[in-house]
């Protein structure tokens, strides 16, 4: 990819320290389910559209601008496919990058598919099943696109550390009892309990009638009139 001004610029107060820089791919599909691919000028090797965000610049406008100035199509940013810092890397001038990639699904909504600046050898529509030779960097961009699934991200060290562990079922754990403690508890547990014993007897046992609710002296039979 051409590097931009604003690149340049920072280039003459950095030098060659290493930049964070927004990179965008973008995975173009036509109406028949094929893949638009170049062959970049810089490594000979056929890839999918990929570029640098204008300070400013939205990435899907990004996407669809980088498609546009190398192949000549026309297309619409559809979903975010996948983020993901790539590993940094020195180009032959000793200037570090390491870009932060955000990859778009798009449908191609017109023009012709032609090579369209300096940036590609040869430009084309591919079926997924009968691709050129390619990166594992554009391969698993081409899959993530064809699937529906949410945006993918590398996971962290923290989500994985996160994660809630199945439960266990454990047996219920009994309180032990005291010694010579009763079901009330305490030193003086099983006194209590007798005592709370007895008060369940005696209730528990019929009422005795009130000797002094009876009448005195011999009892006399009812007569009838």
């Amino acid at each position: 990819m051409a590097t931009p001004d604003f690149i340049r610029e920072i280039r003459a107060t950095a030098g060659h320290q290493l930049l964070l820089l927004p990179g965008v791919t973008a995975v173009v599909f036509d109406d028949q389910g094929r893949v638009l691919l170049n062959q970049r000028s810089d490594t000979g090797k056929w890839s999918v559209i990929g570029g640098i965000s204008e300070p400013g610049e939205e990435p899907a406008a990004t996407a669809e601008r980088e498609v546009y100035e190398e192949t000549a199509v026309r297309c619409v940013a559809e979903r975010v496919v996948l983020t993901q810092a790539l590993k940094p890397v020195q180009y032959a001038n000793g200037d570090r990058c390491q870009y932060l990639d955000v990859t778009f699904r798009c449908r191609a909504t017109g023009g012709e598919a032609r090579v369209n600046d300096d940036e590609s050898l040869e430009v084309g529509w591919f079926p997924v099943d009968a691709l050129p030779p390619l990166s594992e960097f554009s391969l698993f961009r081409i899959k993530q696109s064809l699937n529906d699934g949410p945006t993918w991200f590398e996971p962290t060290l923290s989500l994985i550390h996160t994660r809630p562990l199945p439960a266990v079922s454990r047996p219920a754990l009994r309180r032990p009892r005291a010694v010579g403690a009763g079901r009330h508890g305490g030193p003086d547990g099983a006194r209590r309990s007798r005592s709370f014993r007895g008060r369940a007897r005696r209730r528990a046992a019929p009422r005795r009638p009130d000797r002094r609710a009876l009448p005195r002296g011999p009892v006399r039979p009812v007569r009838g009139p």
